[in-house]
């Protein structure tokens, strides 16, 4: 289903440092060491996650981002080439490139310590539109990140896409300022984003970050605010429920497919939205069937029987 398709996405890049499961507890807040089975080092960041999914799954991607001028950035151009990506990457000599923690806990939450100097540093100056050429479908991931794209070059950059006839799907989530910043800064934000949705195809997220954005007392009102605001429809990342599809005041859900035994908790809901991106002209293929698809694949990826999220080159 996936033969034929492509991708630009736009967003960040770094490395990601992943523990194996450790027990979750008010020991991690204090003084002391806790051993893991096993700690990695992987690409990371919403954008080149979904960029290296979709590319595994036999898309022609496109990335674009902005990494340091040092050689972390080096490693991370050389992985995209590794894995067939066609990288369009910015470097910066002042802001290094970024790397996260990723704690993950026995409990199924996560923790990331992040520090993404680099993936904040992007510009609209920094993106070369050429990446669009021949794409079918545009990702604006990790909208939060950088404040000239939030104020501005988003804007631009879904013009651009517009104007050559690309859909644009946009990732809904969680903005780290939330629940620190002041309230108007955190709603000006939030309005920089609404702001753009006329221009956007398909909205992504979860139940949590799609309330928490419109600021909605529930998620039937949440879902009409985003299509109200001017998104053509939602793809809704339900975790144990499963995927949605909300569109025209309807939504559609499909059950998850069975998982028999977990490997990889992080990075589902990016799958999963890729899946539905990918196969966003497949119109032959009704919703349901979109959605199953992308369920049994991120079951897959859960089982561990699909590798899509690569170890960092040497």
């Amino acid at each position: 289903m996936f033969k034929g398709s492509s991708l630009c996405v736009v967003g960040n890049i770094n490395r990601d440092v992943k523990t194996s499961p450790l027990h979750a507890g008010e020991h991690l807040l204090r003084d002391g060491e806790s051993s893991v089975n096993s700690i990695s080092e992987t690409i990371g960041g919403g954008g080149a996650n979904s960029a290296f999914a979709a590319a595994a799954l036999g898309a022609k991607i496109s990335f674009v981002g902005k990494v340091g001028n040092d050689a972390l950035g080096n490693r991370l151009e050389r992985t995209m080439a590794k894995h067939d990506i066609v990288s369009h990457l910015a470097k910066d000599s002042i802001y290094p490139s970024g790397t996260s923690i990723a704690l993950t806990l026995d409990n199924g939450h996560r923790h990331f310590v992040s520090c993404l100097p680099a993936n904040e540093a992007l510009t609209f100056g920094d993106i070369d539109l050429r990446a669009l050429a021949g794409m079918q479908h545009l990702l604006r991931a990790d909208v939060w990140f950088s404040e000239a794209m939030l104020f501005g070059g988003n804007a631009q950059l879904f013009q651009a896409a517009a104007e050559r006839g690309i859909p644009v799907s946009l990732d809904l989530n969680w903005d780290p300022q939330w629940g620190h910043a002041p309230v108007a800064q955190i709603e000006a934000r939030k309005q920089a984003v609404r702001d753009v949705l006329p221009l956007v195809t398909l909205a992504h997220g979860n139940v949590r970050e799609l309330m928490e954005f419109t600021g909605a007392p529930d998620f039937d009102s949440a879902l009409r605010n985003l299509t109200a605001w001017g998104a053509k429809a939602v793809v809704v990342h339900l975790g144990a429920q499963g995927a949605g599809y909300y569109q025209d005041g309807a939504l559609l859900i499909e059950p998850p497919s069975p998982v028999r035994s977990l490997v990889n908790s992080a990075g589902t809901g990016d799958v999963l939205s890729v899946c539905m991106m990918l196969l966003h002209q497949r119109t032959e293929f009704p919703i349901s069937d979109r959605l199953r698809t992308a369920n049994n694949i991120v079951a897959q990826f859960m089982e561990g029987a699909l590798s899509l999220i690569p170890a960092l080159a040497d």
